[in-house]
């Protein structure tokens, strides 16, 4: 029984796993389209009770087959809190911590559902084949992450104390400078706080130049490690 549950839930090359993941790929869908026919204006009591019904219907469904995959799988531990593992189960926990309760705290936990989009990375060989590429990188990752929180801090730090002087109500402390730091290490640029000293301008640029070289690492280090997914060779 497990085994042939296994071969629908998890196998791609049988012919019952084809028509349950195209079945899943279409509530998952319908499902992402559900939620935005929700926020058009002046709807029926009628299409508001068939989308509750409909909604009810799909985390039943979602719920059955996170279930069967906890069941089916080698290791449920690793499944569970592999990335599959957690986007399964959030396409499915909004609707039970919103049951019951206030129409206002409903609406902020319910945003959760458009996480149901990613179920779909599950049967896509490229989304596949990115995420074993992350995986193989995760350290250099993580210590990328790190170095760019570090320089963030350091810009706000640094845009203080060339511009508060200048600009106190802008730049009243570290902690308002964050923004700044952000928007500039991120190379967003919102324009809405920017320096006018001549030395807040050159820590700027400096610090653009840095976040400019920052983000060829990991474009590099994700390039190669696709290639070595995908086993082919970097061209010389």
């Amino acid at each position: 029984m497990k085994k042939r549950l296994k071969d629908i839930v998890e196998r791609e090359d049988t012919a019952a796993g084809k028509i349950f993941n195209l079945f899943i790929m279409g509530l998952i869908i319908l499902s992402v389209i559900s939620l935005s026919v929700e926020t058009l204006p002046d709807l029926s009591q009628n299409i508001l009770r068939a989308l509750v019904f409909f909604e009810i219907v799909v985390v039943v469904i979602f719920s059955v087959e996170y279930l069967l995959r906890i069941y089916v799988a080698d290791s449920k531990r690793k499944y569970i809190f592999s990335f599959y593992g957690i986007i399964d189960l959030l396409a499915i926990v909004p609707f039970y911590l919103t049951a019951g309760v206030d129409l206002r705290s409903i609406r902020v936990f319910r945003i959760l559902r458009v996480l149901r989009i990613f179920k779909l990375s599950r049967y896509s060989d490229a989304t596949t084949r990115l995420l074993n590429a992350f995986k193989l990188i995760k350290a250099e990752l993580v210590v990328l992450l790190a170095i760019a929180l570090c320089l963030i801090y350091i810009a706000a730090v640094g845009i203080f104390y060339f511009e508060n002087p200048a600009q106190p109500e802008v730049f009243t402390s570290v902690f308002h400078s964050l923004w700044w730091a952000v928007t500039t290490v991120t190379l967003l640029g919102y324009g809405d706080v920017y320096p006018i000293t001549i030395g807040g301008r050159i820590f700027t640029y400096l610090v653009l130049m840095i976040s400019i070289a920052m983000i060829a690492i990991p474009t590099g280090l994700i390039a190669s490690a696709l290639n070595k997914e995908v086993n082919i060779e970097p061209e010389n």
